[in-house]
C-alpha cells in the first residue's frame, strides 16, 4: 500500500494560509493590477519635477508608495496561489503577469533616483531638516549618497528595470522544471510499502529510520534532477550571467561586490564565513563517526547522514509545535507570544501541510498591508517544528518591522533576516533541552539541531563556495556546465564528508547534483552565506536573551523593529553582535562541537 499526498482541494482550509485576506476573490486581484497600470502615467508626470520644492518631492514619495503598496499585495497574492499548486496554470499566468507589471512599474519610476542625485545630497538633507513630510528620509538619502556612483542616468535605469522581467526567466524555468515537471519514482521501504517522493516530503523521507526508504528516496530524488541536469545547469548559468550583467552595468568590480556594497558589508565578512567553515570541517568528520556507530553501520553512506538516531520518531503535531515554540520565545515577552500564537492558530498565517503540486522549501512572505504569511510542508515531526520556528522568526521580524517603520524602511535585508529566524530555533531548542530530561527526547532535540547545522553550516557554506567559484569563472569568460557543477559540488561535499562517509561513483554524481536541488537560493546573488552569519548572530545572542537579560531583550526587539532604517551591521551591533569579526562564526562552530560531544555522551 502506497502513501500519497492529497490534491490541493482536499486540504482542510484551517491549515491553509488566508489568501482571501489579501484579495477576497480573483476579480479583486485583476482590478488591483488594472489600477496599477492606470496609475503609471500619473507617476510618470513627476519626471523632471522632483526638484521643484520639498512638497513636490514629498508628493512623489506619497504617490510612489501608494502604487507600490498595491503592487506588493498583487505580488503576494500571485505567489500564494502558485506556490501551493505549481500545476495550476491560471496561477502561473497570474504570477507571470504580476512580475511583468512590477517590471513596468519599476521602469516608470526609475527616473527618481537619478533625479534626486541631480538635486544634490546637500539640498536633499536640507529639505529633510526643514520639511516634516521628508524628515524621516535622512537614512534613505545617506544610502543614495553612498551608492550614487552606481546609479546610472534615468534612461539607463529605465532599461535596467525593463530587462528585469526577461532576465528572471532563468529562475522561473528552473523553478517550473523542479516543482512542476520533475517526476520522482516512489521510495520503497524494507516492508515493500511505497512512499511518494515530492518536494514536500523529501526531507521527512531522508530522516526515516528505514534505511531502504532513505536510500530509495535519496536515489530517486537525485536521479530525477540528474535526468535534466544539462537544462538546469544552462538555466543556472543564465542566472549567474544576469548577476554579472547588473554588476557590470553599475560599475561594480564583481558580482560579490554588487551584493555586499549596497548594504555596506565588507568582503571580509563573506570570506570569514568560508575560512572559518573550512577550519572546522573536522567537527563534521567527528560527527559522522559518532553517527555511524549509533546507527550500527559498518559504512555510512550519503543517505545516512540525516537518518534518525533515536529508537522511535518524535511525533510533534502542529498544535504541539506552536505550544513549544511559544514557550521557547517567552523571554521576548507576552505581547510577542500572543501575536505569534494568534497568527499561527487563528489568523491563518501558515500554509501548513504538503499536497500534490506544492513547491519545495519554506519561506515567509507578505507586505505591510498583508499578514506575514508562511509557506511550508509540516510533516508532524521535530524537524517540521524547527522549520515552523524558523519561519515564524521571519514573520515576527516582519510584523514588528512593518508595524514600526514607515513604508520606505519596512523591508530589511537577508543579512538581518536570518538572525531572527535562527534566534527562534535556538530559543526553542534551549527550552526543550532544559525542560525535557528524557535522554531519548534530548537526542531527538540534538538531532534537530544537527539537521539545522547540516543545512546552514555544511550545505549553505558549501553552496557559497560553489557560488563564488561560478561567478568568478563566468566573470573570467569561462563556461558553467552540468559536468563542471557536479564535479565541483561533489568535491566540496567530499571535503566535509572526509573518510567517514563512503561515496560510490554513482553517489558522487548524486551528491554533486545538490546545486540543482536548490531552486531559488543560487539565483539570489550571494544569498546562501547569510544563513551561516544568521545562525552565528543568533547563537551569539541567545544565552543573554533566554536568561531574561532585560537589556539584551530590549536591544534585540529594537533590532527587529529597526528593519531598513539602518545598515545591517549597525542593527546587529545595536543587538550586541559584531559580524565584521570572525568571532560569532567561530562561536557558532564551538556550539556545533558541543552538540556533537553531548550527542556522543547521550548515545554512549
Amino acid at each position: 500500500m502506497a502513501t500519497t499526498l492529497p490534491v490541493r482541494s482536499q486540504v482542510d482550509k484551517r491549515f491553509t494560509w488566508d489568501r482571501e485576506s489579501v484579495f477576497p476573490e480573483e476579480a479583486g486581484w485583476e482590478q488591483a493590477v488594472d489600477t496599477i497600470l492606470a496609475r503609471l502615467p500619473d507617476l510618470a508626470e513627476f519626471r523632471g519635477h522632483l526638484g521643484n520644492s520639498p512638497d513636490a518631492l514629498a508628493d512623489w514619495f506619497d504617490a510612489n508608495e501608494s502604487v507600490h503598496r498595491l503592487m506588493g499585495r498583487a505580488m503576494v497574492y500571485s505567489t500564494m496561489s502558485y506556490s501551493v499548486d505549481t500545476g495550476d496554470q491560471a496561477a502561473l499566468a497570474r504570477a507571470d503577469r504580476a512580475r511583468s507589471v512590477a517590471a513596468q512599474l519599476g521602469a516608470t519610476t526609475s527616473f527618481a533616483l537619478p533625479e534626486m542625485i541631480s538635486i544634490g545630497i546637500p539640498k536633499l538633507r536640507e529639505w529633510a531638516k526643514s520639511s516634516p513630510r521628508l524628515a524621516h528620509l535622512g537614512h534613505y538619502f545617506d544610502r543614495i549618497e553612498k551608492l550614487q556612483k552606481r546609479i546610472r542616468s534615468a534612461e539607463v535605469e529605465e532599461v535596467l528595470t525593463q530587462v528585469s522581467d526577461p532576465l528572471a526567466t532563468a529562475l522561473s524555468v528552473h523553478g517550473v522544471m523542479a516543482n512542476t515537471d520533475l517526476r520522482f519514482a516512489p521510495a520503497v521501504g524494507a516492508d515493500g510499502v511505497e512512499h511518494e517522493v515530492a518536494q514536500g516530503t523529501i526531507g521527512a523521507l531522508l530522516t526515516s529510520s528505514d534505511r531502504e526508504v532513505r536510500r530509495t528516496a535519496f536515489d530517486n530524488y537525485a536521479d530525477a534532477h540528474l535526468a535534466v541536469q544539462h537544462a538546469l545547469a544552462t538555466s543556472l548559468a543564465g542566472g549567474i550571467k544576469r548577476d554579472i550583467f547588473y554588476a557590470r552595468a553599475r560599475g561594480f568590480p564583481s558580482s560579490l561586490a554588487a551584493s555586499l556594497e549596497p548594504n555596506h558589508i565588507p568582503p571580509e565578512v563573506y570570506h570569514n564565513v568560508i575560512q572559518t567553515f573550512r577550519d572546522n570541517v573536522g567537527t563534521w568528520h567527528r560527527y559522522w563517526k559518532i553517527r555511524r556507530k549509533v546507527l550500527g553501520l559498518d559504512v555510512l553512506k550519503p543517505y545516512d547522514t540525516r537518518a534518525q538516531l533515536g529508537q522511535s520518531t518524535l511525533h510533534v503535531s502542529y498544535e504541539q509545535a506552536v505550544d513549544w515554540i511559544s514557550k521557547g520565545v517567552e523571554p521576548l515577552g507576552d505581547e510577542y507570544v500572543a501575536i505569534l500564537r494568534r497568527g499561527a492558530l487563528e489568523d491563518r498565517w501558515v500554509d501548513v501541510y504538503p499536497n500534490k503540486g506544492k513547491r519545495m522549501g519554506a519561506f515567509s512572505t507578505g507586505v505591510p498591508d498583508t499578514f506575514p504569511f508562511i509557506f511550508m510542508s509540516f510533516n508532524d515531526d521535530i524537524y517540521s517544528m524547527s522549520t515552523l520556528a524558523h519561519e515564524l522568526g521571519h514573520s515576527m521580524h516582519s510584523y514588528y518591522a512593518r508595524k514600526t517603520q514607515p513604508f520606505i524602511y519596512s523591508s530589511y535585508g537577508l543579512f538581518q533576516a536570518e538572525v531572527a529566524s535562527n534566534m527562534h530555533q535556538a530559543l526553542v531548542r534551549r527550552h526543550l533541552l532544559a525542560t525535557q530530561t528524557d535522554p531519548a527526547f534530548q537526542v531527538a532535540v540534538i538531532e534537530e539541531a544537527m539537521a539545522n547545522f547540516y543545512r546552514y553550516f555544511f550545505i549553505m557554506p558549501s553552496l557559497a563556495r560553489l557560488e563564488l567559484e561560478m561567478h568568478e569563472r563566468i566573470e573570467r569568460g569561462g563556461a558553467v556546465t552540468a559536468e563542471y557543477l557536479n564535479d565541483l559540488m561533489a568535491d566540496l561535499m567530499m571535503e566535509v564528508y572526509g573518510s567517514e562517509v563512503e561515496v560510490s561513483a554513482i553517489d558522487r554524481a548524486r551528491i554533486g547534483s545538490t546545486w540543482a536541488q536548490f531552486h531559488t537560493h543560487l539565483y539570489s546573488n550571494f544569498y546562501v552565506y547569510q544563513y551561516a552569519t544568521g545562525i552565528a548572530g543568533a547563537d551569539h545572542l541567545v544565552e543573554r536573551v533566554a536568561d531574561g537579560d532585560s537589556k539584551a531583550v530590549a536591544s534585540y526587539l529594537a533590532f527587529l523593529k529597526s528593519a531598513g532604517s539602518m545598515y545591517p551591521l549597525e542593527g546587529l551591533r545595536m543587538a550586541g553582535v559584531d559580524m565584521t569579526s570572525p568571532e560569532p562564526v567561530e562561536a557558532a562552530f564551538a556550539t556545533l562541537a558541543r552538540m556533537v560531544s553531548q550527542l556522543e555522551e547521550l548515545t554512549a
